[in-house]
């Protein structure tokens, strides 16, 4: 009786495991399908958006077909429909654990906090937190946020402290910047009031409109920002980047196979150059140390 019992009990447990979802069998689950769901942000421009047909576009688009074009050759498809599925930077990391999308092309920063959620592949972009104003913003609030000293004033801290007392400072919600900039109001004790925003079009308009005097956001999003605002000439990013926050596709845990092709692909795609066209089509020739980028993080064979 109690073997029998035994025997019962593991039955339904293997049942119930075998009815879980598991995110460890993806690529079996794409060939299964026949499609791939790729999560992307409308409002990442340039790694991420929709273009003037609704369709999404971006560098980390570009990379995540890279991916898909892999994916065919490796699972034996002559095609792999793609479904496309926009999210915001609030559930992003959400979509990928609740199974709604396979990867993420995104703006998303590789964090520790966020590998507890979801994982990363090889950084695909050497991001990091800038600050964009209004042009006739005060140049000593310029100077400050620059690290510049400013004559006759007291060094850093006080500055900063002075400078910003008062204003208000924005960044897109359920991103590293709006973390990031709480934590520096709090470390510099600035009396300033932060105002997180939905998206980075709703900073830059705030800028515009006086309301915030500073946004903060990923540089390379803030300056595709400026330059594709109504009135790009009375907006500026400084040129101060204030972290450096490696920029990678996002997919879920615990699949090593899965992650093994994403990262392959890029790899290949860095240590062949083809990765400069693709940059060069969204941020413009890669200097020196951006080229060095990619041929650091990438993985040999």
């Amino acid at each position: 009786m109690r073997l029998t019992r035994l025997s019962v009990a593991l039955a339904a447990g293997f049942a119930l495991c075998a009815a879980v979802p598991s995110h460890a069998g993806t690529l079996d689950r794409i060939k299964q399908d026949a499609k791939i769901r790729l999560g992307y942000r409308a409002d990442a421009r340039p790694f991420s958006y929709s273009d003037a047909s609704g369709n999404p576009a971006g560098y980390s688009v570009a990379l995540c077909h890279e991916v898909v074009d892999a994916l065919k050759k490796s699972l034996g498809l002559a095609d792999l429909p793609v479904e496309t599925v926009k999210i915001d930077a609030d559930d992003r990391f959400d979509a990928i654990s609740d199974g709604k999308v396979d990867l993420l092309c995104g703006a998303s920063t590789a964090t520790l906090a966020r590998r507890e959620q979801v994982d990363f592949s090889l950084p695909i972009f050497p991001g990091g937190i800038g600050a964009l104003l209004h042009r006739s913003a005060p140049e000593r609030l310029k100077a400050v946020l620059e690290g510049r000293e400013v004559p006759y004033q007291p060094r850093w801290r006080a500055s900063l402290a002075q400078v910003l007392e008062k204003r208000t400072l924005s960044a897109q919600k359920g991103t590293t910047a709006a973390s990031w900039l709480a934590k520096k109001r709090d470390q510099f004790e600035v009396n300033a009031e932060i105002v997180e925003v939905g998206s980075y079009a709703e900073g830059v308009d705030r800028v515009m409109a006086g309301k915030t005097d500073v946004l903060f956001g990923d540089r390379a999003i803030l300056l595709e920002s400026a330059a594709s605002s109504a009135h790009p000439g009375d907006l500026v990013v400084l040129s101060r980047q204030y972290t450096y926050e490696p920029i990678a596709l996002a997919f879920a845990r615990g699949d090593d196979d899965f992650r093994l092709l994403v990262d392959r692909t890029l790899s290949k795609l860095y240590r062949s150059g083809r990765i400069f066209n693709t940059y060069t089509q969204y941020f413009g020739e890669p200097d020196d140390t951006t080229q060095s980028f990619f041929r650091f993080v990438a993985l040999p064979d």
